[in-house]
């Protein structure tokens, strides 16, 4: 995607772009933004990524429609209420001049829809039931008809083709019951972007209702498994978060394990691959599909993740029956070596701030989770329940950190403050590993086995999942084949 041009809240004359730009017009109605043994710990763990540069903020600007007399309680609420009352929020299909305008604006409207009904905090109506038609962009609705039928808010919008191969879509967020709008942007890109712009929406709306950034533009990387259980084939993958756009970028030829996004340059994973029957960390450009192997190191590396600012890869290399944490820099190829416990040291991630790294080791015995400083001093066990701990990941709001446990024949995947306390399991299996964070920390991607049923490994699959941070909305990720290793990206704007 290239670069995103912002113009300025109060400008919404239409400007030729760029086919592979978006760009974004605000109106002025715009309101404040509101508020396993060794097998699973040389596992490895998650990252995430930027693919395009962050859009601004919504900027204060006055109603560009007035709202009716209205001062019934807002749609605006937290997280945690939306988790037991879902917000029914109205979708009207945006206003088209016909041909491929009607088409997108039904597509643009199916994935708003999509995406905030599968958060589980949006409890999209049934078209079936609105009064009112599709309300022009800029009109003020008629709040009686939406209330009538129990909207809290609603989403009215226009898609038109300002030029050959080009689309701009209008929509406004309205608060029902207090008669507002809260929201009023315009987006021109390329016809081909219009899921993104879906997104985009959502995304906004998201934000604007529960008070916290949507994370619906965003990317999945995960490894493709297809192939006999004894002789899977395993290929580097990219879909968007909804399973549209699906893309991969191995042939299968190499097993491919671990990928992870940079967190700031667009379009740069690092993933271990089996080349030429050496296990080691490579880096993979995705505008190019160029891959270049990271470091000069003598045996298998493994479990890599960028710094925060992106400047360094941290992680493991297999010494003897052991493996340490190295860090190399990207800029001279450099490795500090950072652990040297004798025992296996593995699955590194930063704190967001960069100031500590949460890793795997079974240096006292069995796998268990530690913090260290981000220079490797001052390492200290975390994990202390029953059982085996692997695949920590620290979540992008540095409150919690992600884990796998296994404890007798049971995997679970949990998530436990910093420091190690309030150790909770959120969903149980045969084996689930994995875990990656979305953007916001709200939620979890990870993978889940389902056991064969035979000896010729009939029934045995593996596939993506998601859940909240709470346990809440355990949904399974759509990926066209079996699929592990699933890495969240950030927001792409």
């Amino acid at each position: 995607m290239g670069a995103l041009k912002i113009i300025p809240p109060r400008t919404v004359a239409p400007q030729t772009i760029p086919p592979r730009c978006l760009r974004i017009e605000r109106s002025k109605s715009d309101m404040p933004n509101l508020l396993v043994g060794r097998r699973g710990l040389l596992a490895g763990s998650v990252t995430v990524l930027a693919m395009a540069p962050k859009l601004v903020t919504a900027q204060t600007a006055p109603p560009a429609a007035s709202g009716g007399a209205g001062g019934g309680q807002s749609a605006v609420i937290d997280v945690n209420r939306a988790q037991v009352a879902p917000i029914p929020i109205a979708i009207p299909v945006f206003a088209a001049g016909g041909g491929k305008a009607s088409e997108l604006a039904s597509g643009i409207v199916e994935v708003i829809s999509n995406d905030l009904q599968g958060c589980g905090l949006f409890r999209p109506l049934d078209p079936a039931s609105f009064v009112q038609a599709a309300a022009d962009i800029g009109a003020v609705p008629k709040w009686q008809d939406w209330k009538v039928i129990g909207t809290r808010a609603l989403v009215t919008g226009k898609v038109d083709e300002p030029s050959a191969g080009q689309v701009r879509v209008e929509f406004r967020l309205w608060d029902v019951l207090p008669e507002q709008q809260l929201q009023g942007t315009a987006y021109t890109t390329a016809d081909g972007n219009w899921r993104r712009v879906g997104h985009m929406i959502a995304d906004v709306i998201y934000e604007r209702l529960l008070g916290e950034k949507g994370y619906f533009d965003t990317r999945i990387a995960y490894i493709s498994d297809t192939g006999p259980r004894s002789a899977r084939i395993r290929r580097l993958a990219i879909m968007d978060q909804d399973g549209a756009n699906n893309r991969f970028l191995t042939s299968g030829e190499w097993t491919a394990l671990d990928p992870r996004f940079h967190p700031i340059k667009v379009n740069e994973l690092a993933f271990m691959s089996y080349a030429e029957n050496q296990p080691r960390v490579y880096l993979f450009d995705l505008g190019s599909g160029r891959q270049s192997l990271l470091g000069a190191f003598s045996g298998m590396t493994f479990a890599p993740r960028f710094s925060p600012d992106g400047t360094k890869i941290i992680l493991s290399e297999a010494r003897g029956a052991g493996s340490d944490i190295v860090v190399v820099d990207l800029g001279s190829m450099m490795p500090t070596q950072l652990t040297s416990s004798g025992a296996i040291d593995t699955s590194p991630c930063y704190s967001p701030d960069g100031s500590q790294i949460v890793f795997n080791s079974d240096r006292d015995g069995s796998p268990q989770i530690y913090v260290m400083g981000a220079d490797g001093a001052n390492p200290k066990r975390i994990s202390y329940g029953e059982g085996r701990f692997f695949a920590p990941v620290w979540s992008p709001r540095g409150d919690l950190i992600a884990f796998i446990n296994q404890n007798g024949g049971t995997f679970g995947l949990g998530v436990m403050n910093t420091d190690g306390t309030g150790e909770r399991i959120l969903s149980e299996g045969f084996t689930v590993d994995g875990p990656s964070f979305c953007p916001n920390g709200r939620v979890i991607a990870f993978w889940r086995t389902t056991p064969a049923t035979s000896s010729s490994g009939a029934g045995y699959s593996t596939r993506l999942v998601s859940i909240d941070i709470t346990g809440f909305n355990e949904r399974l990720m759509q990926t066209p084949t079996d699929a592990s290793d699933p890495a969240w990206s950030p927001l792409l704007s």
